[in-house]
């Protein structure tokens, strides 16, 4: 039996006005947070949905920066290779004019100090730097300037020419994450959109017994190609065309070397991993080699394949030389290769310019989906929050006027 005493009364009215206090300021507090849930036990079920979407839209609102990034990224790059392609166009005309025979020596030594001073200007796009202070064309070596002018006289062309364009190395092409587990590629790299013809790589190295001792890798264009103890020439072919790398493999039939040849116009990179040789032992590359610009084995490998500024500086030689012959043939030939592979670039490009804006678009379709979800779980109802808060406001002060009245102190309370 619970027992009476002068003080239950007023014990009692207290823990009661306390609670009506509390109630008020837990309704002050959800209103203040602009939520309904302040603690996980006013709503388990609408809670465990609010970490969800909170986590999904923090990913979708990622996904957004993502996007603009690249889409900003892409426009960048396209402006500056339609400058090349701009570049690479004035040539041709040049080396057209060259090659009909109407023009004198003369003539085509001032083309050719034209296409010099182009070729400058090209070199120049390709070192490009983006807004963010990175270079447009150096995949993620995006401080590194992936081209670099060596000049020198050249015959019939005086002194402060550009003798060669030497390729300082851009590693692999950055990606950026554009919805879950989706990934598209940035960069085009100096190797890709500067290039011209298809590279050839033979190896004079007899493989015909090569086998591979241990567990080994090496990376073509960035993709790793993992080798297994006992593995033959046959084997590395077959694993090399299986990759996405961008290479065709086969066995050079006079050799008995592994043979390399581009699918496409680019500068095929290798490298291999830091814990094996594959591509040292079989005579392609040398030990200091890296990921950007193979260091070719030149006294074992033959390696082809020039890039445009390599066509244009051919073309420009052979206008100084006066060799129109020369220049209507291999000099156009290989501006040709050149402007085709710039504006398949442009194609590429392009292409991934419309995937991101097709994304940004989707992106920004569901981002306010997920928003007015996380809303409905989460939002508070303001004017059902006033009501209740004017409600227990007037009862807590209709409580502490009744408390008045029933408890009235006396001088006892005083003396206690």
């Amino acid at each position: 039996m619970r027992r009476i005493s002068t003080d239950m009364p007023n014990n009692d009215m207290q823990y009661y006005l306390r609670r009506q206090e509390e109630g008020i300021a837990n309704i002050q507090a959800k209103i203040a947070g602009q939520t309904k849930i302040k603690e996980l036990r006013d709503d388990p079920l609408a809670a465990s949905h609010v970490v969800r979407y909170a986590s999904y839209l923090a990913r979708l609102e990622r996904f957004e920066q993502n996007t603009l990034y690249a889409r900003d990224h892409f426009n960048q790059t396209d402006a500056y290779l339609r400058q090349v392609n701009d570049v690479m166009q004035r040539i041709r005309e040049l080396s057209v004019q060259g090659a009909n025979g109407i023009a004198t020596p003369a003539d085509m030594k001032y083309m050719a100090v034209e296409v010099n001073e182009l070729l400058k200007d090209m070199v120049a796009v390709a070192n490009a730097v983006g807004p963010d202070g990175r270079q447009l064309f150096a995949g993620d070596k995006a401080f590194t300037e992936p081209f670099r002018i060596v000049e020198g006289t050249v015959e019939g062309g005086g002194e402060n020419m550009v003798v060669r364009v030497e390729y300082r190395g851009a590693g692999a092409s950055r990606k950026t994450e554009v919805t879950d587990g989706t990934y598209t590629t940035l960069d085009i790299g100096g190797g890709e959109a500067f290039w011209a013809e298809k590279m050839q790589v033979f190896s004079g190295f007899d493989a015909s017994d090569y086998r591979v001792a241990a567990p080994a890798a090496f990376y073509v264009d960035g993709e790793e190609i993992t080798l297994n103890p006992g593995d033959t020439i046959q084997a590395i072919v077959a694993k090399i065309n299986e990759s996405p790398a961008p290479v065709k493999a086969f066995v050079d039939p006079q050799t008995n070397g592994l043979a390399l040849e581009g699918t496409n116009a680019h500068l095929i990179r290798l490298e291999d991993r830091q814990d094996s040789s594959v591509l040292q032992d079989l005579g392609i590359i040398l030990a200091n080699a890296d990921a950007g610009a193979p260091s070719w084995n030149t006294t074992a490998a033959r390696v082809s394949g020039g890039s445009a500024f390599d066509m244009v500086i051919r073309l420009r030689d052979a206008l100084f030389r006066g060799d129109n012959e020369f220049v209507g043939t291999q000099g156009i030939g290989g501006v040709d290769l050149a402007l085709n592979n710039v504006q398949s670039r442009l194609a590429e490009i392009g292409s991934r310019q419309e995937r991101a804006e097709m994304t940004w678009n989707r992106l920004n379709e569901e981002i306010p989906q997920v928003t007015a979800a996380l809303s409905r779980e989460s939002s508070l109802d303001f004017t059902a929050a006033a009501t209740d808060l004017g409600m227990l406001q007037f009862a807590h002060k209709a409580s502490l006027q009744t408390a008045a009245k029933v408890l009235t102190p006396t001088l006892l309370d005083f003396l206690r």
